[in-house]
């Protein structure tokens, strides 16, 4: 049975829908913890979905953990850290369904998820996937040993690399560092998922020919580029592109490309063809965002 990881941060949400400002909605979320419950939710028992992350062993980790066991997530790649805590953040969302986030994220036990070096959670897995936060939050010479490790494990075992560059500025101490260890990511990665504005604002690429042709140059021939309502455009081929779906009403964008990426994953692992993967995808982002939070009910 193919087995895939998903590997990044977990945290805890606090949610302030719109016209709400004194009570928040408690929840957990993370860019590559959302795409391993969609990608879950998505594949069913077709494939075994572990989440690689730490956390602390304080009672929101505990409960974190056994909200993504529930998921049907394997938890036992998580390490537990005493000393350390999850990362908290506060999101606000505006009548339009934008957001705005305040992160505490500085002592974050998902910081020390690989530490030492010990990268012995990738080992036994077809398919890594990772994010640009992933890379952000490791203290540099880990993620240098970590895509290193990719890179080995790629090249030495056919590991699938899957990558979304997911640039957040505050993350990284400038925007010329975060171009150095994307680009670097990029050059490992078998399936693309970025996208087009977080490459845009990145590279500073005209449009989506610049995106899609620099990502080309670096061997990458499979993945999505994504452009919200506009819809997906596959990497291979961004002349052809049918009329996806709209959503019908846009409450919360939260989440919207996580859950993009696991339905795409899991379509693909499911022997579904591109431009099924692409479709799927994109219907489920569209119903994500038609819901306050990250996870539609199931």
């Amino acid at each position: 049975m193919r087995k895939i990881a998903c590997i990044g941060e977990a945290m805890i949400e606090l949610s302030f829908p719109a016209g709400r400002r004194s009570q928040a909605n408690v929840g957990f979320s993370g860019d590559a913890l959302n795409t391993a419950v969609y990608l879950k939710r998505a594949i069913g028992s077709q494939a075994e979905v572990a989440f690689i992350s730490a956390l602390g062993c304080d009672q929101f980790s505990a409960q974190m953990v056994a909200f993504i066991e529930r998921e049907g997530v394997w938890v036992d790649k998580i390490k537990r850290i005493p000393e350390r805590l999850p990362g908290l953040y506060a999101i606000m969302t505006n009548t339009d369904g934008e957001r705005s986030f305040t992160y505490w994220r500085e002592n974050s036990a998902a910081r020390m998820m690989f530490e030492q070096q010990d990268f012995s959670a990738l080992d036994g897995f077809d398919t890594l996937y990772f994010s640009g936060i992933t890379l952000a939050i490791l203290p540099k010479v880990t993620r240098q040993a970590f895509l290193e490790r990719a890179r080995a494990l790629r090249q030495k075992k056919g590991v699938t690399v899957i990558f979304d560059s997911n640039y957040r500025p505050g993350l990284w101490e400038s925007e010329a560092e975060a171009r150095v260890w994307v680009e670097a990511a990029w050059r490992i990665t078998d399936i693309a998922l970025p996208s087009l504005d977080d490459e845009m604002a990145l590279f500073r690429d005209a449009g989506l020919n610049g995106v899609s042709a620099r990502l080309k140059s670096y061997g990458i021939k499979q993945g999505a580029i994504k452009n919200g309502a506009a819809g997906p455009t596959s990497i291979a081929d961004i002349g052809q592109k049918p009329d996806y779906p709209q959503a019908r009403t846009v409450v919360d964008t939260t989440a919207a490309g996580d859950s993009f990426n696991g339905a795409f994953i899991a379509a693909l692992a499911g022997g579904q063809g591109l431009q099924d993967a692409l479709t799927l995808a994109h219907k489920c982002a569209a119903r994500v965002v038609g819901i306050s939070g990250v996870f539609e009910e199931v």
